[in-house]
């Protein structure tokens, strides 16, 4: 359905002054509620797709629409109640002394009263677990907790739709896992839709809905994380990897000649294909 669709990029090519053509081709769409991701390697352009989709670029061939209007014919406060970007870093976002002021700004800009500003700072800061956070200065925080307060100031204007450059780069292990628990529980719990570029291979399967391949400023797959990850071949070709998981599997399964059915991306599918494949082994025994 039409009204489901938040996002449509019909993009035909985007250059830089100098002639390098950046993007080309682009054709993809954002459902109400969805949480995808643009996956590439540094330089595939998924930092300037989200600049587009976010109006911030906008001397461009083709057409970006959000709910079905041409961005470039909106007001930025029109975008910007609906659609916000999370950069990769957040030091090129927080500006503000202290956290609550940092998130206040939004809101505060759009002309809310004081009640209204409080209530949204606060309510943001609770979605994203920072609420204790609110008069800690933003320079005592940890890179994870500046990412957050980045995404909090998002939220307090009211933004229905999230944006994420690289939402995990910088991050150890857990921050990351932590990282992606929080979007998820934004999307399903909060609504929230959220697309997100990132190279991170191995979080992809475990929480996007779908997943779009950009590769040398072009999309070469969509769909699923089960439709898109298919052989280490056709992932090298793109300058990417198989999740962990998935190479492990393949590698039994094509050079050590086990009996796989599907090639699992995580670790729990990969537990269920191994005793499944176990349990038919000692059938034909």
């Amino acid at each position: 359905m039409a009204d489901l669709t938040r996002i449509a990029v019909d993009l035909e090519r985007f250059g830089y002054p100098d002639g390098t053509v950046a993007l080309a081709g682009i054709r993809l769409s954002v459902q109400r509620g969805e949480f995808c991701g643009i996956l590439g390697a540094n330089g595939s352009g998924k930092t300037t797709l989200l600049k587009i989709m976010d109006g911030l670029i906008k001397d461009y061939t083709g057409t970006v629409t959000l709910d079905g209007e041409d961005v470039r014919r909106l007001h930025p406060r029109e975008i910007y109640r609906k659609v916000g970007l999370v950069f990769q870093s957040p030091d090129e976002q927080l500006f503000a002394h202290s956290v609550g002021e940092d998130v206040a700004f939004g809101p505060r800009n759009m002309g809310f009263g004081e009640q209204e500003v409080a209530q949204r700072v606060e309510a943001a800061l609770a979605q994203v677990e920072m609420a204790e956070y609110a008069a800690k200065s933003i320079h005592a925080l940890s890179y994870g907790q500046k990412k957050r307060v980045c995404i909090a100031g998002l939220l307090a204007m009211g933004h229905e739709i999230l944006l994420l450059d690289e939402p995990t780069a910088g991050l150890d292990p857990m921050g990351e896992y932590r990282m992606m628990e929080l979007l998820l529980k934004l999307n399903q719990e909060d609504g929230v839709t959220i697309v997100m570029a990132t190279h991170s291979v191995d979080l992809v399967p475990l929480f996007l809905h779908r997943l779009h391949i950009l590769s040398r400023g072009r999309l070469v797959r969509g769909g699923t994380p089960e439709e898109v990850f298919t052989a280490p071949a056709e992932m090298a070709e793109v300058k990417l990897r198989l999740p962990h998981i998935a190479e492990l599997i393949h590698q039994l399964k094509d050079e050590e000649r086990l009996p796989f059915r599907r090639l699992p991306l995580t670790i729990g599918e990969a537990r269920r294909e191994i005793v499944e494949m176990l349990r038919d082994t000692e059938k034909k025994a």
